[in-house]
C-alpha cells in the first residue's frame, strides 16, 4: 500500500523527520519541498542514499506539483526559535508563510492529513483551518505532544519504569501558559499524587515528588536545548513520526495534539492541545477527562492567551 507523504521544510526538522520516516519504513514516499531548492535537494539525497539498509522508500526533492496524491502532508517552514525569544515572537512571520504556503500546496494534496509542526504551532493550526479550506478534522498541530513525552520521560525518572506505564498529559498551548493536569495523571491505574508515597519500585527516587519543578522542567526543556545546541529536532521528529504512524495505523489513539475546539471544557474557536483521539481520517474524537476546577481554569487561561494572539496577527 502507498504511503505518501509531503514534508515542506528542509531545515533542521524537516530533514530528521524525513530521515525519521525513512529509518522506521513508515512511509513509502517522501517528497521534501523548501524554498530553497538545492536545500532540499541535498537533504533528499543524503537520506536516500542510505535507504538501501531501510524499507523500500522513494525520497527525492519535488515542488507542489509532486505532492499530488499525499496522504499526509508535514508542515515545518518557518523561522525556527532563538534562544530566548518566545514562541509568540514569531506569530505574525510564520503566519504570513502559512498564508502564501496554504493554497499552493491544497491545490496539489486536497485530500491529505495536514501537521502543522512550526511555532508558534497552535497559532499556526488555527491560521491553516481558517484560510486552507481543509476540513478541521485534517488540520492537526503537534501541539503539546512533546511536552507530553518529556512530562512522562521526567516522571519514568523518578520512578525508575517505562514511559509507556506513565499515563500523563500537558494539555493548552505549546507554551509557557499549558500545564500538566495532575488529577489525571497516573501510573498503571494509580493517581500519581495520590498514591506515590505508596509506589513500590526498585530503583525509584525516594524524594518527594515536585511537580512544580517537574512542569518547570517541561517549559524550560526547549529553551536549554535551543542554548546548548542551537535547535530541538530529535525529540519533535520522534513526536510527528509518532502521529505518522497512528495515521497510517489500523487503530486510532488518544494524543495531546491540537486541533480547532468546539465547546469543549467551555473553549471554542481556538486550537490547542486536549486529548484528541487522532485516527486514519485525522481527528475522529476525544477523551476527556474529568478536570478540576482549578485545572479547567488554567485550561481556559491558556485558551485566552492564544486567543489574545490571534487578535494580534493578521489572518
Amino acid at each position: 500500500m502507498s504511503r505518501k507523504v509531503t514534508v515542506i521544510g528542509a531545515g533542521s526538522v524537516g530533514a530528521t523527520i524525513t530521515y525519521t520516516l525513512a529509518v522506521t519504513g513508515l512511509a513509502s514516499e517522501v517528497v521534501v519541498i523548501d524554498i530553497n531548492t538545492e536545500k532540499a535537494l541535498g537533504e533528499a539525497m543524503d537520506v536516500r542514499q542510505g535507504t538501501p539498509f531501510c524499507a523500500p522508500i522513494k525520497i527525492y526533492a519535488g515542488t507542489y506539483e509532486d505532492a499530488a496524491g499525499s496522504d499526509i502532508v508535514i508542515i515545518t517552514s518557518g523561522l525556527p526559535r532563538k534562544a530566548g525569544q518566545s514562541r509568540i515572537d514569531l506569530a505574525q512571520t510564520n503566519v504570513d508563510i502559512i498564508k502564501e504556503i496554504a493554497p499552493e500546496i491544497v491545490k496539489h494534496a486536497p485530500d491529505a492529513v495536514y501537521i502543522l509542526v512550526s511555532n508558534p504551532v497552535d497559532v499556526l493550526t488555527y491560521t491553516f483551518c481558517k484560510v486552507s479550506g481543509i476540513p478541521e478534522s485534517r488540520v492537526i498541530g503537534s501541539g503539546t505532544l512533546l511536552d507530553t513525552a518529556r512530562l512522562r520521560s521526567r516522571l519514568a525518572e523518578y520512578l525508575a519504569i517505562s514511559q509507556k506505564s506513565v499515563h500523563a498529559y500537558v494539555l493548552g498551548e505549546h507554551g509557557d501558559s499549558s500545564f500538566v493536569p495532575w488529577s489525571a495523571a497516573r501510573v498503571g491505574s494509580a493517581n500519581i499524587l495520590r498514591h506515590y508515597g505508596e509506589f513500590n519500585i526498585e530503583g525509584a527516587v525516594k524524594a518527594e515528588l515536585n511537580t512544580e519543578e517537574i512542569e518547570q522542567y517541561i517549559r524550560t526543556s526547549g529553551g536549554k536545548i535551543i542554548a546548548r545546541k542551537g535547535a530541538t529536532f530529535y525529540a519533535i521528529a520522534i513526536s510527528v513520526c509518532h502521529m505518522v504512524d497512528c495515521v497510517f495505523g489500523s487503530t486510532s489513539r488518544v494524543m495531546t495534539v491540537s486541533s480547532m475546539l468546539h465547546g469543549e471544557y467551555g473553549i471554542d474557536d481556538v486550537c490547542l492541545s486536549i486529548p484528541f483521539v487522532l485516527g486514519s481520517k485525522g481527528i475522529c474524537g476525544t477523551v476527556l477527562p474529568t478536570l478540576t476546577d482549578d485545572e479547567v481554569a488554567k485550561l481556559k487561561h491558556s485558551a485566552d492567551v492564544l486567543k489574545d494572539v490571534i487578535k494580534q496577527v493578521k489572518l
